[in-house]
């Protein structure tokens, strides 16, 4: 029976629900490949924060990796910082919806290349970031990414993809939309579970084709199984995103503006 306090998922929707007026955060990713394979939802319901659920999309939820380039994040809307704000990253991540009907990504890993954004990152919001070698290279239609753990660990945990970027997707369907079109995370701060919205232009996507695929950064976050092949590989060109200030885990809090339809 669900709960009298749980409001149902909302939609999944290809632009945000609702613009951060207001960031927190900015940032842009760029040349981001997403990986993604089904599992059960029990396999990963214990791995997510109190309060928050496996999203699914018929019957299924998703494990993700996505490696990208993070492009000068910038602080209160203050300009994006060249050097310390700008590195390559690589998430495992999982998708998740709350009692208030907030679907988001809980991240159970994130292999970032500058040490200050991981202690930033881990000490603010709680995130699992990690201190990595990272490369992300680009060759013809190609792009390899390269991630070898080096703290916290486990040492030595690596990410090593190449994709190949195919045509562009005019109408991306129902599980494209599922896997990347994520209005905010859910983590804990300080045990309490909260909600960061963010916002950013509708996803310009390509098909892809994984060339190669290297990695244990899925076991090491928790994920246990073989996954087989993957469901879905996409790549995209990277958006600017807007993050909001975090909410409490059972309201809606206020993320922002409504976005103006036309």
């Amino acid at each position: 029976m669900i709960p009298p306090e749980r409001v149902p998922p909302g939609p999944v929707t290809a632009d945000a629900p609702r613009e951060v007026a207001r960031p927190l955060l900015t940032q842009r990713w760029l040349d981001l490949a997403f990986v993604h394979w089904p599992v059960e939802p029990e396999l990963v319901a214990g791995l997510l924060p109190a309060g928050v659920r496996p999203d699914t999309l018929d019957g299924s939820t998703y494990v993700g990796l996505v490696a990208f380039g993070m492009h000068r994040i910038g602080w209160l809307g203050l300009p994006g910082v060249p050097y310390l704000g700008t590195f390559p990253e690589t998430n495992v991540r999982l998708y998740s919806v709350d009692d208030a009907g907030r679907r988001g990504v809980v991240f159970r890993s994130l292999d970032a290349s500058r040490l200050l954004p991981v202690l930033a990152g881990r000490a603010l919001f709680g995130l699992p970031y990690v201190w990595s070698r990272m490369t992300v290279r680009h060759r013809g239609t190609t792009v390899a990414y390269r991630s070898t753990r080096r703290w916290p660990g486990p040492r030595g945990a690596r990410a090593d993809l190449v994709v190949r970027v195919g045509e562009a997707l005019a109408r991306p369907g129902e599980l494209e939309h599922f896997v990347t079109a994520r209005w905010g995370m859910h983590t804990s701060v300080l045990g309490r579970t909260v909600f960061v919205p963010n916002s950013h232009p509708r996803w310009p996507l390509h098909r892809a084709e994984l060339l190669s695929l290297d990695e244990n950064v899925v076991r090491a976050a928790g994920i246990q199984g073989p996954l087989g092949p993957p469901a879905s590989v996409l790549y995209s060109p990277g958006v600017p995103v807007r993050f909001g200030r975090p909410a409490a885990r059972a309201t809606g809090g206020r993320a922002g503006r409504p976005r103006r339809r036309a």
